[in-house]
């Protein structure tokens, strides 16, 4: 299995270091110390209140720009054909660099014309201040609709041993695009589940690494975990040196998949 994935011409690393609900000099301190035990992958947002913390961690990590794979997100408030420009220069001024390699639109906004919106991100593109552009929660079907607007290359979704993703997984495939799952270890219940902990057991690893061993045996899957525990970090980024059987897998696989971690109350029909 690849640790990265090449989209557009762009190399991605498969295992991404996710930063929601970590703010401060916490999230300083954890993407430090992420980049320092080899992540190059940094997942983050503007709703996320951490874009100038983890900007500082990446100057400060003594690892080159040109090395860390970033990614942020613009807010549904701020997808308009004029706001998304200005959000996207407030977000490149406080990570400290004049381009991210991914930038998302966070959810789906029914408000503004999905026209509008991927063709100021494709602009940002266009103007070198993003290498890829992409989306985030969004359902197969406005994903399709999204891909006949722009050269989208990503969805950002919640995927997880308890969640499939086969149709987006399937498009992924067609188009050549990369699905990113983020709370791949279902926050925490992974940790709790009888299967991954017999499977982990086996391998000597814990439930999480086998969790996202899993993930990653889907083709065009990358990961952004998120821990503030310095030890669950280094776990996290410590999955390529196993490998699951077919008969594990296929446990997995069996695992019920229509289990979400709760939804917010803009969530769109993910069945659309």
């Amino acid at each position: 299995m690849t640790q990265t994935i090449d989209v557009q011409g762009v190399t991605v690393p498969r295992v991404g270091f996710g930063t929601w609900q970590i703010t401060g000099e916490e999230c300083y301190e954890a993407v430090r110390h992420a980049l320092e035990l080899g992540y190059r992958h940094i997942d983050t947002a503007r709703a996320y209140d951490n874009e100038e913390e983890v900007g500082r961690a990446i100057a400060d990590a003594g690892v080159p720009r040109e090395e860390v794979f970033l990614t942020t997100k613009i807010w549904t408030s701020e997808f308009g054909a004029d706001a998304l420009p200005r959000a996207a220069a407030d977000s490149l001024r406080k990570l400290g660099t004049d381009h991210v390699d991914l930038l998302l639109l966070h959810w789906p906004n029914p408000d503004v014309p999905l026209e509008e919106t991927l063709g100021a991100l494709a602009r940002e593109r266009e103007a070198g201040r993003a290498r890829l552009i992409g989306v985030s929660n969004f359902p197969p079907g406005l994903l399709e609709r999204a891909l006949r607007l722009g050269p989208v290359a990503n969805d950002q979704v919640e995927f997880h041993p308890y969640l499939g993703q086969d149709r987006l997984l399937a498009l992924a495939e067609t188009h050549e695009l990369f699905v990113t799952a983020y709370s791949p270890l279902a926050q925490g219940d992974v940790a709790r589940d009888a299967v991954l902990r017999e499977i982990g057991e086996e391998h000597g690893r814990t439930p999480g690494q086998v969790a996202l061993r899993w993930l990653l045996d889907h083709e065009r899957v990358v990961v952004v975990p998120k821990s503030a525990s310095p030890q669950r970090r280094a776990e996290n980024f410590d999955v390529f040196g196993f490998e699951l059987s077919d008969d594990q897998r296929a446990r997995i696989d069996a695992l019920p998949k229509d289990r979400r971690q709760g939804d917010p109350s803009w969530a769109p029909d993910w069945n659309a």
